[in-house]
């Protein structure tokens, strides 16, 4: 299933991903992977689809559908989390649950602390929407990343930021915060009174030994101010469906986006039957993919050309390489794509500290990411 892959097929899809590329470019770059997605979940929206396209039971009732019990449950049988379904609710994806957020519980000119480089959509979210980015820089740190959160409570005392937006597993590094980094974090939060938005959405994709725990599982007061988004389009492969949960445990912001009911619409069937299906019935494929990915990740490290960076990320399918040293190609983006025909992520569209990065997905068959290596190391030998 996730080496039985041929690239002609591949081209062939009319989605973002391979659409986008010029005819003899390999796409590595969107965080979607080229495998087909659990049996589960395609059995799942084929049942939907020859069974009743009609209005879902919880039409009107919010509170019925069952996406926020399965939440609950997934959170307590994988990490221990016990949480209250009542205050889950639904999104179509975690930039509008962001973007809900934000737009309940901050204003114009409020400032969103964010770990950088970050995800390109939640930059562009904060400056559309007239908040101000206060980026919390990643440096490297021996073979991961590591950020000074010294600096971080200092600059806090000084400014006027009200929301944290911690991306654990982070995008794009794939480093997975520690209980005790969490735990500072928590204190900064409480001690200058922010909220934070926790975006999970890559949890279900963390390689051994490491481990994933939510912010809000901290503790009761920890909860109180967090919004946790999550989805399972990352690890499953299916963000077609536009399906996201979000538990909002900040009460103010959980009443705010009560009302009025429909202001920010609702998942569609297919979506929660594809969210459900991969929840309650997707784990062993999901286990073998986390094999197929950790295998990859050690591909991308032994086959990079020589000088290009590369710390092994603790989660995601996601490679975040330093062709700092590799002058004098200040742009390995547009290298790679006109010399090698390779498309990754532009490292400079995810804010500061990603100049001279670019982000590789190597969630594809052995056979095509050892192509991708190969075609890199033959115009950077």
């Amino acid at each position: 299933m996730f080496d039985d892959l041929d690239v002609r097929a591949l081209s062939r899809r009319p989605g973002a991903k391979w659409s986008r590329a010029e005819p003899d470019v390999l796409p590595a770059w969107i965080a979607e992977m080229d495998f087909p997605p659990a049996p589960a979940v395609r059995e799942a929206l084929l049942r939907c689809v020859d069974s009743d396209l009609g209005y879902p039971s919880w039409d009107g009732r919010a509170a019925e559908n069952p996406l926020r019990t399965a939440f609950a449950e997934r959170m307590r049988t994988r990490h221990g989390w016990r949480l209250d379904s009542a205050h889950v609710r639904e999104f179509t994806d975690i930039n509008q649950g962001l973007q809900a957020v934000l737009n309940a519980a901050t204003r114009p000119g409020d400032g969103v602390v964010v770990h950088t480089p970050a995800y390109p959509p939640f930059l562009e979210t904060i400056a559309s929407m007239g908040r101000r980015l206060h980026p919390v820089p990643c440096a490297p740190d021996g073979a991961g990343w590591t950020f000074d959160t010294d600096r971080l409570d200092r600059e806090l005392r000084e400014g006027t930021s009200r929301v944290l937006l911690l991306v654990n597993p982070h995008n794009p590094t794939g480093r997975v915060l520690r209980r005790e980094e969490l735990r500072t974090l928590a204190e900064l939060a409480l001690r200058h009174d922010l909220l934070v938005v926790a975006d999970e959405i890559h949890a279900d994709l963390v390689h051994d030994p490491h481990r994933h725990l939510p912010f809000a599982s901290l503790g009761d007061e920890v909860a109180a101010r967090t919004v946790t988004l999550t989805s399972a389009t990352k690890a499953f492969n299916v963000p077609v469906v536009r399906c996201a949960v979000a538990h909002v445990g900040a009460a103010g912001v959980r009443e705010a986006l009560a009302r009025p009911t429909h202001l920010y619409g609702e998942p569609n069937t297919f979506g929660v039957a594809a969210t459900l299906a991969a929840w309650e019935h997707g784990d062993d494929w999901l286990a073998r993919l986390r094999q197929v990915l950790a295998r990859n990740a050690a591909l991308v490290r032994d086959g990079l050309p020589a000088g290009v960076g590369y710390r092994m990320p603790e989660a995601t399918f996601l490679a975040w390489l330093d062709f700092r040293e590799r002058e004098p190609h200040p742009d390995p983006h547009t290298f790679l794509r006109d010399k090698a025909r390779v498309l990754l992520n532009d490292g400079r569209a995810f804010g500061p500290g990603g100049e001279g990065f670019v982000r590789l997905n190597f969630a594809t068959s052995r056979d095509i990411l050892e192509d991708i290596l190969h075609r890199m190391r033959r115009c950077l030998p």
